[in-house]
């Protein structure tokens, strides 16, 4: 059941109702692509002349591609203003869980006029799986540069904040109460916090991070110019915490963070209160 004010249950078109990812899956290719569309967000339609109907450019090409096998509980959304393109303007990957929850397991919204840092290959041009197979220094050297937070290969559209409410609202439904995430890095977790996220694993080590980059303290010590990523003064912004979390200045992986967003509710969650903002990327 619905919980949002003004929403209400989704439905197939003969009135049957849908409360899994693994339920849309089973529709014809049509209807279940509207379903899903609605999760797109509509900046992203107006902005590179995408029809809403029919997912194509005004050059007649089909720009959206939706993965939503049958059978399965899953979902993949790609954004793409040619098919050649190598990045997409928006990836999103979502999934069912076995607790009636939906998993966010991956939401990437370039700017795909930017430049493209390399930093997902390594330095011989192969994928680094998000640098466990290696990292591209001297690409993610140029990325902290221009501004850009680890892994991100361009400059984001800033539409997040216009995703996230009707994602919220899909899920909400399907009679879901809890969208479930994993921060790939600090930035995530702390961008995540701004849209009222709570941690389920992982609050007591981000707790831990903000106290360790306080002047005198273990982290803040470390930023001694030993690499471009351990400058002094990083420790006063999410930009630099995450580059000098990213160099391993922790030394510990960065794991175990995980992360819920109840629908309707924030928690109010804040980890580095003092940190000095700097326009997101």
């Amino acid at each position: 059941m619905a919980r949002l004010p003004g929403n209400r249950q989704l439905t197939d078109s003969k009135g049957k109702p849908l409360f899994t990812l693994r339920d849309i899956n089973l529709l014809p290719r049509s209807e279940k692509e509207t379903l899903y569309g609605t999760i797109i967000p509509v900046q992203l339609f107006s902005m590179f002349t995408i029809s809403r109907e029919t997912y194509r450019g005004s050059d007649g090409e089909k720009k959206i591609e939706f993965i939503a096998p049958e059978g399965l509980g899953i979902c993949r959304i790609e954004v793409r203003l040619s098919p050649l393109d190598r990045d997409p303007v928006f990836f999103l990957e979502i999934a069912d869980t076995q607790y009636h929850q939906m998993e966010l397991a991956f939401c990437i919204i370039n700017d795909p006029f930017s430049q493209r840092f390399n930093v997902d290959v390594d330095e011989k041009g192969k994928n680094n799986y998000f640098t466990t197979l290696g990292r591209n220094i001297p690409e993610e050297i140029k990325a902290m540069k221009a501004g850009l937070f680890p892994n991100q290969t361009h400059r984001g559209l800033r539409m997040f904040s216009n995703f996230l409410p009707l994602f919220e609202v899909f899920v909400d439904s399907l009679g879901m109460e809890i969208i479930v995430a994993e921060p790939l890095s600090y930035d995530n977790a702390i961008r995540y916090e701004k849209y009222g996220f709570d941690y389920i694993t992982g609050k007591r080590l981000m707790c831990e991070i903000n106290e360790g980059f306080r002047k005198g303290n273990i982290y803040q010590r470390r930023l001694d110019g030993s690499s471009p990523f351990r400058s002094a003064g990083f420790e006063t912004t999410v930009h630099g915490r995450s580059w000098a979390i990213h160099d391993g200045i922790l030394e510990q992986p960065w794991d175990g963070i995980r992360i819920c967003l109840q629908i309707g509710q924030r928690a109010g969650i804040d980890t580095f209160p003092e940190r000095i903002n700097i326009s997101p990327r």
